[in-house]
């Protein structure tokens, strides 16, 4: 989420701003590549996830939402579209992002919003109209 914060902040290489930032933060190799691998995906299909985020963020201008909680959300949505891990486990994560690093109120906005995507993908893929992308 904070390389994905500071990417939309900079719109830096992203390879530049993960060594960048595994500088300073120290994790196991195998969470460096967890969370290169998502800030990537994310970073990539931006367009996508913000697109879904309009879609779903009802009376909200997409401008006027904070930076961090965009970061959350686009990170979050790309998880939940591609990764194995349960939905639950990524909104749960998500909303104490949100009240960790945003606003008092911005656990609870973006699980609605999240919520929201989740239950349009699942309506989706047991209509057949979208599948996760590699499955």
């Amino acid at each position: 989420m904070q390389m994905l914060f500071q990417w939309d902040m900079s719109r830096q290489e992203p390879a530049k701003l993960e060594a960048k930032f595994w500088r300073a933060a120290k994790a196991a190799d195998s969470t460096r590549a967890f969370a290169n691998r998502l800030f990537e995906g994310a970073a990539r299909d931006i367009g996508v996830l913000d697109e879904l985020i309009v879609k779903h963020a009802a009376n909200w201008r997409f401008e006027r939402l904070a930076a961090i909680d965009k970061a959350i959300l686009r990170l979050a949505i790309h998880e939940l579209r591609v990764a194995e891990t349960p939905p639950k486990v990524i909104l749960n994560e998500a909303v104490d992002l949100a009240k960790k690093f945003s606003s008092a109120d911005s656990g609870a906005f973006v699980n609605g919003i999240l919520d929201a995507v989740h239950q349009s993908m699942k309506g989706a893929t047991l209509s057949g109209s979208e599948e996760r992308p590699g499955k």
